[in-house]
């Protein structure tokens, strides 16, 4: 690995080997979203918690402060939204000069592995992967499944799909948490990170998947609606933080989780009184 490469995963992944990326990407195929439609408002208070972003162009430009920023993952596949025909239907949308001149740290492109679309979307990895290692710049593979994710979340499925962008150059695979989730890690020789898991009704369960996916082999995570969904987003991160980097079980983040959102209602509280 040269020298470019090195320093550009040095920022994402840190000295103890794990990461924690914020995704804010989620416009990029449906629209505004929900407690995202004012990307910059959103994670400002976040960004002392997470390691990197991954975004689009757009929302880079239009919101996130390049003075100081964390390190970028940019978002560049896409064509598609939620009222098309099908979400599997990726083109890259993003050239290496807009790539270079944005100063991501690494890209992020969507595969559609069992879909009609698997070839295009495995072609627009490898079409970046030969664009971006000219230039020292890794790329994230996301194993996306479009609208049958549920169908498709188990460990066979997402090995393949890991294993599969990791031969085609993927420096790193994004795919979802599943039951047994050492086998889909055991079988990727690049770094795995953790999309989301299964719909979780509380926040102890959200860390309790991310544990269980680092316990397995995961270095880290992409998490975004767990957190910034979340009715307290900074407790989320800095419990997720806590996980990933400072090794804690589970309840201890949830309980860091409780006492933050405790103290955030004492805080508004005083406000409200003044």
């Amino acid at each position: 690995m040269d020298w470019g490469m090195r320093n550009r995963m040095s920022q994402l992944i840190k000295e103890d080997g794990r990461c924690f990326f914020l995704p804010i990407d989620h416009g990029y195929f449906q629209g505004p979203t929900r407690c995202l439609e004012q990307p910059g408002k959103t994670i400002e208070p976040l960004l002392p918690y997470c390691d990197a972003l991954f975004v689009t162009r757009g929302v880079l430009r239009a919101a996130v402060d390049p003075v100081g920023s964390k390190p970028i993952i940019l978002r560049v596949s896409g064509g598609t939204s939620v009222v098309g025909r099908d979400l599997a239907d990726e083109e890259l949308t993003t050239s290496i000069e807009e790539i270079i001149r944005l100063n991501a740290a690494a890209v992020g492109v969507s595969i559609f592995v069992g879909t009609e679309f698997e070839r295009q979307t495995l072609k627009n990895l490898s079409d970046m992967v030969n664009l971006c290692e000219d230039y020292g710049i890794p790329v994230m593979a996301v194993t996306a499944v479009g609208k049958e994710m549920e169908a498709k979340q188990e460990p066979r499925y997402l090995a393949l799909a890991s294993r599969i962008a990791a031969e085609l150059g993927a420096r790193v695979v994004k795919t979802y948490w599943c039951k047994d989730f050492d086998k889909v890690v055991y079988g990727c020789p690049v770094p795995v990170v953790m999309a989301g898991g299964p719909k979780c009704e509380t926040e102890l369960e959200v860390f309790e998947f991310v544990h269980d996916g680092i316990c397995n082999g995961a270095i880290g995570v992409n998490l975004g609606r767990n957190v910034w969904q979340n009715e307290c987003p900074v407790g989320m991160a800095r419990g997720l933080d806590l996980v990933i980097h400072g090794n804690a079980k589970p309840r201890e983040a949830f309980q860091l989780f409780c006492d933050i959102k405790a103290d955030t209602k004492k805080g508004k509280k005083k406000a409200g009184k003044k």
